[in-house]
């Protein structure tokens, strides 16, 4: 019998039981989600991170670090990743959800 490795996901998910998970988690929801967005329109425009950094003007470390979602990003930054992807940069204010 073979032993299947489990998934990120599924991790996840397990995780996701545990209320000091959830509090860090939601914390960090802004990061995960931002760069999530960096990394679906890259894969999405089927271009590696040199690509995108050399349509930039910038570096592939620049790229790393913005799909880390570590740092925050400029309007300007923001603005020529998606040009560099063939994207159209959307900025959205929404309500918070509530416990």
């Amino acid at each position: 019998m073979s032993k299947r490795n489990t998934t990120a996901r599924e991790l996840h998910q397990e995780w996701l039981k545990n209320p000091d998970y959830v509090k860090a988690y939601d914390a960090l929801e802004e990061e995960f989600t931002l760069a999530d967005a960096f990394i679906r329109a890259r894969a999405e425009a089927a271009l590696t991170q040199e690509q995108v950094a050399e349509r930039m003007g910038t570096t592939q470390a620049v790229i790393a670090r913005l799909e880390s979602g570590r740092v925050k990003p400029t309007t300007r930054t923001l603005e020529r990743f998606a040009e560099a992807t063939g994207t159209r940069l959307r900025i959205a204010f929404d309500r918070p959800r509530t416990a």
